[in-house]
């Protein structure tokens, strides 16, 4: 994978006082912590530290909400550098749905870099709220870009970001700066430096043809890792490493398989007589969970990656199936009909009593546990009314949510700083991608090349 340097500008602060109050959806409060440091292999990202008094967008659910407008120039340098990084930008802050991206016909300015100070006079009159400006450069056989987020009404900058990466890498650089913005004008963890492994169907649905294939967030850079000659369901992230399992369907029984996304290397987990399928893995990817059929039974069973040793987790004579692991790894939320209708239950990560969460009328499947411990929820599929219905509830099953309903709603995933939610949606034709936020205010399709389902969502990239 190509490293990607990154490292915090100066701030450059102005003084300035919006006049008038806030919009509905935003606000100015008192000075937050503007932006969640991210390390890794790839280095750090800073923001500067925020002024007195922060723009800051506000997301409340049942609320009523508002995009804040904001304006994204072509950024100055490099024409096509700059023309494609400033577009890659505008759109991911449209597609989280907390922004609205003012029309660039209406911009006075049609570019403005990271080295001036915005006349803010331009920006105020179309009514921007934020202008994210930046300059792109080739520097040593890397692409440079600088960022700042600038406050309009304010007149002070939010954010300062530089980041670097080789000529092939633009789109996680176009990406990673327009993290750096969502996350100092909305308070929330960086998730659009991220990627979307899902089943690419295609063909009569009578003989569907069904491939893994692999995405940036926003639907674009499509590549595919299984040539179709299987069928292919449920594929999962590991959550440390790029490796994905899935179970696959050839001439055999069902089994579950982890491919390396970089080399395609694959393996079996476990030749196990019986059917084997819904694998996740643990939070720290040391361990798969998956379920076993035997009979008309599944449980719930756990392998240990590095030793290979499987343990059995429940043992009943219902469907135990869809574990989920809790983001301290302690905990487990299943499906399961033990009680007659599928609902959802949670247990100790290491087997035992099992504790039903859901209790809203219709039946609960599919379940997965946000990877965020700061945003403790659990998302699912919910069939009711002869609707099926993507939601949210608390662990405890308290403060169960309804973010969309349709003929065929199914497979949430969550984004990695847990405020989105990924499921795919069939209402007539193929399965498309859609996306909202945990709040029930934003509802977006994800563009992809045919139909596509079952999408898991990668943690953010290293």
């Amino acid at each position: 994978m190509t490293t990607i340097a990154k490292r915090m500008t100066p701030p450059t602060t102005l003084t300035g006082r919006r006049p008038g109050g806030p919009a509905r959806g935003w606000r100015r409060g008192l000075a937050i912590a503007a932006l969640a440091l991210m390390t890794g292999a790839a280095g750090l990202l800073a923001a500067a530290p925020p002024a007195e008094a922060q723009l800051r967008i506000t997301v409340t659910p049942g609320a009523a909400f508002q995009p804040m407008p904001i304006a994204v120039p072509q950024f100055s340098g490099d024409p096509a550098l700059a023309q494609q990084i400033s577009q890659i930008v505008a759109n991911d802050m449209r597609l989280s749905g907390y922004f609205t991206v003012l029309d660039p016909n209406s911009y006075l300015e049609k570019s403005v870099g990271a080295d001036v100070t915005p006349n803010f006079n331009n920006w105020k009159g179309i009514g921007a709220q934020a202008l994210i400006a930046g300059t792109v450069s080739r520097s040593g056989g890397q692409i440079v870009a600088q960022v700042r987020v600038w406050d309009v009404f304010g007149g002070s900058q939010l954010a300062g970001t530089q980041v670097g990466t080789a000529p092939d890498n633009v789109r996680r650089l176009a990406h990673i700066a327009a993290d750096a913005a969502y996350s100092n004008l909305t308070g929330f963890k960086p998730f659009f430096d991220s990627r979307i492994v899902f089943v690419d169907e295609s063909g009569p649905k009578t003989n569907r043809v069904k491939k893994l294939a692999i995405m940036d967030w926003d639907g674009a850079n499509v590549r595919y890792l299984t040539r179709g000659q299987e069928l292919v369901l449920t594929p999962r992230f590991s959550p440390s490493s790029q490796q994905v399992a899935y179970m696959a369907y050839g001439a055999g029984e069902p089994k579950v398989f982890i491919l390396n996304v970089a080399s395609g290397a694959r393996q079996l987990v476990g030749d196990f007589p019986n059917m084997t399928f819904s694998p996740r893995f643990s939070p720290d990817g040391s361990r798969l969970v998956f379920s076993m059929q035997k009979d008309a039974n599944a449980n719930i069973f756990a392998m240990d990656l590095g030793g290979r040793g499987l343990h059995q987790l429940t043992d009943s004579s219902a469907i135990d199936t869809h574990p989920s692991f809790s983001p301290d790894g302690s905990q487990i939320v299943f499906e399961s009909d033990r009680g007659g209708t599928q609902q959802l239950y949670v247990m100790s990560a290491g087997g035992g009593g099992a504790k039903r969460i859901s209790f809203g009328s219709g039946r609960y499947a599919t379940p997965v546990w946000s990877p965020d411990p700061d945003n403790p929820f659990i998302a699912f599929t919910k069939q009711d009314g002869g609707e099926f219905k993507i939601g949210v509830m608390k662990p405890d099953g308290s403060g169960e949510r309804i973010l969309t309903e349709g003929f065929h709603a199914e497979g949430p995933t969550f984004s990695p700083n847990g405020r989105y939610v990924m499921f795919f949606k069939e209402e007539g034709g193929d399965p498309q991608v859609w996306l909202a936020d945990v709040t029930g205010h934003v509802l977006t399709q994800v563009k992809t090349p045919a139909g596509a389902s079952d999408p898991a969502w990668s943690p953010l990239q290293k």
